[in-house]
């Protein structure tokens, strides 16, 4: 089924147009989910939320864009607020557990490997990983999109609602930062 008949079909409410949708980006979906959660349940739990966002907002999905990049928008957004929402939930346990209310704070996730990471790599991974998290956001933003997902630089520029040339310059700069830290880790464990 064409793409334009799967976006009027689920605009229609068609069950099966939705499940088509949902099979065709399920896993590139989960993958920037994780990418940026880094635990397999929440971002199982953040996918769904992203298809239920897709199946309520088609109505609205003008088609000047493409399917992909609209769902990869609001993957990135829904990323970011969960990544705050947690954020901030690790404050306030920090602040719980300053005054001995630690009945109160809620299961803090443990650092994961990404699925696809061989057992061999994973050290390495996990390191990179967590530089990638150090970056800033619209730098991880756009390498994680590039590197993990594949997206061409027109692709993201369109997700990110800006140009290609910023899209090179973040991702430059986020290789550039990376470069960093990762020489400053390798050199301080000489």
């Amino acid at each position: 089924m064409e793409e334009q008949d799967v976006i009027r079909q689920v605009k229609e409410g068609s069950e099966e147009a939705f499940r088509i949708l949902v099979d065709n980006y399920k896993d590139k979906v989960y993958n920037l989910c994780y990418g940026y959660l880094k635990n397999e349940g929440d971002a199982e739990d953040l996918a769904q939320e992203v298809f239920v966002e897709v199946y309520r907002s088609i109505g609205r999905f003008r088609e000047n864009a493409g399917l992909g990049t609209w769902i990869y928008r609001i993957t990135v957004n829904k990323s970011l607020e969960t990544l705050r929402r947690m954020k901030r939930q690790k404050r306030w346990a920090y602040m719980y557990s300053l005054f001995g209310m630690e009945d109160r704070l809620e299961a803090v996730h443990k650092d994961e490997v990404h699925p696809g990471v061989k057992l061999e790599n994973q050290e390495r991974a996990t390191l990179l990983f967590s530089k990638i998290d150090d970056l800033p956001g619209k730098q991880k933003t756009a390498f994680l999109l590039h590197k993990i997902e594949g997206l061409s630089y027109t692709e993201i520029a369109g997700v990110m609602q800006t140009t290609v040339a910023s899209v090179e310059s973040l991702i430059h700069r986020a290789k550039v930062n990376l470069r960093k830290s990762l020489y400053q880790y390798y050199k301080s464990q000489q």
